[in-house]
Order: structure tokens, then sequence, then C-alpha cells
């Protein structure tokens, strides 16, 4: 009996032993039975055991795949490290702790994903209105992508979703996209525009399954109804300015761009500003100039012609393009400039003689005053003047003439009833004698008329003369005898054409009686006698005559014009 107690009792000894050493010996691992790791990330499984001292620990993959990582063991732990996370490690992973005889293994599932970034969103261009546009929201490097799904909202109304079910045929990293195409209001400026993705992976542990990204959207308006304002006119003169202004409507407001059309049909930049001057303008100048109208979605173009005309300045002389100078007087050719600010003058005669004058510029007139006028003056003169790169002429023609006193009446001797006498009219100091022209009249007849050739026209004064006899008779007592001269200056407007001078007639009559001595025999008896009695008996005789007249000038003459 005793026996039997011994091993029964061993018996009972052994199994305490065995089951106390399965209650000591323990593995664990964590994470727990199985983790999310994002690829790229860096992850560590941990194994550890209790109940023993010194166990050994070895890792493995359920189909025996390469571990894909680092094992770290230290004392009761032990450590797979995998650094950086990739597709090599989407796994089961086996912990086996050995511990005497004693094993115990311990298992986690490794899975991978890739949900690195928030979504981008692209535009197919500036939203402007009333243009449909395509929005894109991509979502890059994103696996598992069939669980991914992605969803597109414009303010608070929803645009658009996908979920991308379609079966993955490799493991790989996939930019996903969604896209939307919309027409853009007014009303959409400031809206914000938002791309949501979800990946369904509910396993995830404090790693984000939801990203967004937001834009705030600007809708802008192409450039139009762009205007053009010319100040004073699209019509200018040479050296005059111009100012021109260009609008533009548009979202955002338009930048305004002025050029030049060139003949090529090219453009030449001048300006960035909504205002255009150009000053001190040339013919060259003349031509399209062209304002756009940009912003970021469009431009809109507007032309304007201008034409620079030739600057309309004109030079007047005075007097007049002729002019008659009397010889001895003072005459002053006047040019004068409208229509520019700052001439500049110059005098010169026609064959480039000597002016012989003096000139005086002031402001927009020149003068040329000539004094006294001599034959040296007789020319055409001709007044330049120049405004800017322009030259005008205008010209004068001087004529100088002589036609000072009036004419002179001379008789031969006194006027006796039927006796001939000598009658001369003296023009002096006349020039030029061939427009001279000379009529002798009594009462209202012309008794005779003379005009004068060219004598080589020679210049000088010179004295003209008309001469004739004719028989008084006492019927011309108290006639007016009227000598004539005109002087044929078509030019002259505001001097003497002609001059006269006249004479009243006294015809001494005779009688046919023995006492009458007639004048000629008197003169006749004095020259043929030279002795001083005869003399006395002459002036006896004389005075016993009975003469009814004697000659006399009644009238000194007169100048009459």
């Amino acid at each position: 009996m005793p026996k039997k107690m011994v091993v029964i009792f061993g018996a009972l000894n052994i199994l305490w032993m065995v089951f106390a050493a399965s209650q000591a010996f323990k593995i664990e691992i964590s994470p727990e039975s199985k983790i999310v790791a994002q690829i790229g990330a860096s992850i560590s499984l941990t194994c550890s055991t209790t109940g023993c001292e010194s166990p050994s620990f070895s890792w493995r993959t359920q189909i025996d795949s390469p571990l894909n990582g680092k094992v770290k063991n230290e004392e009761t732990m032990s450590t797979l490290i995998m650094d950086p996370v990739s597709f090599g490690n989407e796994h089961s992973y086996l912990c086996t702790a050995t511990c005497g005889t004693s094993k115990a293994e311990k298992g986690i599932q490794v899975h991978v994903y890739s949900f690195p970034k928030d979504p981008e969103i692209h535009l197919s261009g500036p939203l402007e209105v009333g243009k449909p546009i395509t929005v894109k929201c991509l979502v890059p490097d994103v696996y598992p992508f069939d669980r991914l799904e992605i969803e597109m909202w414009k303010g608070d109304r929803h645009l658009k979703n996908e979920e991308f079910l379609e079966p993955m045929e490799t493991k790989s990293l996939e930019t996903k996209s969604l896209e939307v195409t919309f027409t853009p209001t007014n009303e959409d400026t400031g809206k914000e525009l938002a791309c949501q993705a979800k990946l369904h992976i509910d396993e995830i542990d404090g790693e984000p399954r939801e990203r967004e990204t937001t834009k705030k959207l600007q809708v802008y308006i192409s450039p139009k109804n762009t205007v053009i304002s010319v100040n004073p006119s699209t019509r200018l003169q040479e050296s005059g300015s111009v100012t021109m202004t260009c609008t533009s409507e548009g979202l955002p407001a338009p930048q305004i761009f002025w050029s030049k059309k060139l003949d090529n049909g090219s453009l030449q930049l001048l300006s960035e500003n909504a205002t255009l001057t150009l000053i001190a303008m040339r013919m060259e100048d003349s031509g399209i100039y062209v304002c756009e109208g940009v912003n970021l979605v469009g431009k809109n173009v507007k032309e304007v012609e201008l034409i620079v005309q030739e600057k309309l300045f004109t030079v007047e002389i005075s007097p007049g393009p002729q002019i008659a100078a009397q010889i001895g007087d003072s005459v002053v050719l006047t040019c004068g400039v409208t229509g520019c600010e700052s001439p500049s003058f110059s005098w010169r005669t026609q064959t480039d003689s000597s002016l012989s004058g003096k000139v005086r510029s002031n402001g927009t007139t020149s003068t040329l005053t000539l004094s006294p006028v001599s034959f040296e003056n007789e020319h055409s003169y001709l007044c330049t003047v120049t405004c800017g790169h322009k030259k005008k002429e205008k010209g004068i023609k001087v004529d100088v003439y002589s036609f000072s006193r009036d004419p002179e009446i001379e008789m031969s001797s006194l006027l006796v009833d039927g006796n001939l006498i000598n009658i001369s009219c003296k023009v002096p100091n006349v020039y030029p004698s061939d427009r001279l022209e000379i009529e002798l009249l009594k009462g209202e007849s012309i008794m005779k008329k003379k005009t004068f050739l060219v004598d080589g026209h020679k210049k000088s004064l010179e004295t003209k003369s008309l001469e004739m006899t004719f028989i008084p008779t006492t019927e011309d007592t108290g006639k007016v005898l009227v000598c004539r001269a005109k002087l044929h200056i078509d030019e002259m407007e505001f001097e003497l054409k002609q001059r006269q001078s006249t004479q009243t007639l006294h015809v001494n009559g005779r009688e046919n009686n023995k006492d009458y001595f007639s004048p000629e025999l008197l003169v006749l008896y004095c020259a043929s006698s030279l002795m001083i009695p005869a003399i006395g008996m002459i002036i006896y005789f004389a005075r016993k005559a009975n003469m009814k007249g004697s000659y006399s000038l009644v009238e000194a003459q007169k100048s009459k014009v």
C-alpha cells in the first residue's frame, strides 16, 4: 500500500509541474490581430512572453515570404521593424517563442494603404461667365483605389461623386480623378469649390480616412464694350496735340494697352495706360491707333484713325500784290502770318538784288521799309515764312514813278485876235515817261493830245512837253485853256493819276484905222531903228494909238487836281 501511494504521488507531482509550466509561459503580440500601415511609413510589430526567463523568438510570414523587415530581440521581447512599409509587407506575420521544450505562436495581419496627400483641384481655364468649364479633382498615389470615393461640391450644391469599384489587377499606387463640367455665373464669385476624397478602410485607427481641398472661385468676364474718346478731334494740325482715352468693361478690370498699327500690320506698343497723349504731332504720326482691353480670359480691341494735316498757316503781304511808289517817298511793306505761333521771316528780291531797305520782325509780323524810294527799289520782293519745317512765300511788286508837279503852260507872245501863237505844256520830272499822256484843251474841246514812246526804258526823271500853234480870236476871251497830264499806272490805287493846269484866255483885238500900229510892226520898227529919238517917237505914236486891248495875264496859273 505505501508503495502504491508513492507512485500516485509522483504522477500527481509531474502533472502539477506540467500544468504549472503551461500556465506560466505565455506569448503576446502588439498591435493585436491586425494593423493597417501607410505605405512609406514605419511600423513595429512587438512579440513578448511571460513565464520564461530566456525565450527564443522567430518571425515568419504565413506563406513563408520574405519578412521585408528587421528583427530586434531583447530578453523577453522581439520586435519586427518595417521601415519603410511597402507592398511587400502586406502579409500575416507569425511570431514563434520557444521556452525550453515549450513553444508558443501568435499571428498578426498587416494591411497596407496609401492616402498621403490632399486632393488637387485643376481647372481647364479661368472661370468665365457663360462659358462651360471642366473641373478635375485628382487624388494622387492612392491604394487600394477600389475603396476610394470622390465627391465635388460648389458651395452647398453637390456636383458629382464617384466610387472606384473596378478590381485591382496589381498592387500599385494610382492617381484617381473626378471630372465635372459646369457653366459659371456672376453669383459663383466667392463660392468655394470643394473636393472630398474618402478611403473606406474601417481598420484605420488614428489615421485620416478623409481628405478635402477647397478653392475659392473667381469668375471672370472677358473684356467688352471697349470705347475710345478723342480730344479735340481725329483730324489734327501739325504741331498740335491729342489726348485719347480708352475704357473697357470686364472682370477683373481689363488692363489697357495702346499701340500703333505699322505698315506691315504689326503693332508698336506705345503705352500701358488708359490715356495716351501725343504732342507736337507730325504728318507721319497719321495712322491707326489700337486700344486693347486685356484680362485673364480675353481681350477686346478698338481702333481709331488719326489724320495729321499740314499746318494751315497763311501769309499775307500788304499793301497788296503790287504797289506804285512815288520816288522820294517812304513805303512800308508788311508781311503777316496767321496760324503759326513762332514764324521766322526773310526778305529778298526776285533777282537777289540788294534790298535797299530796313527789315524789322516782331512776333507774327515783319516789315520792309523803303525810305526814300528810289530807282533801286523797283523790284519784285519776296517774303519767306518758315513755320516748323514748312515754308511759304508771298511776293509784292514795287513799281516806282515820279509825277510830283503840275504841268506848266507857256505862250510864245500876247494873244491878239488873228495872230498865230505857240503854246507849250511841260510836265517836269516824270517817270516812267512812256506811260505819260498830255492833253491840251480849250474849254471842253481837245486841241491836241500826245503820248510818249519808250525811249530805251532808261531809268531817269525827264521833262516832257506838248507843243502846238493856234490863232486866237476875240471869241476865245474868257475860255479856259487846260493842260492835263495823265500817268497811266494801273497798279496805283492811292496816288494821283493825273495833274492839270489852267489859264483863262484874254485875246486882244485890233482896228483898221490909220493910227493903228500892230505890236508886230512896232517890234519890227524898234528893231530896225537904232536911234534913241526913234524910240521916243514910237512911244509917242503908241500912246496916241486907239488900241482896244493889250496882252496881260488875267489870272496866274492855277493847279487843279
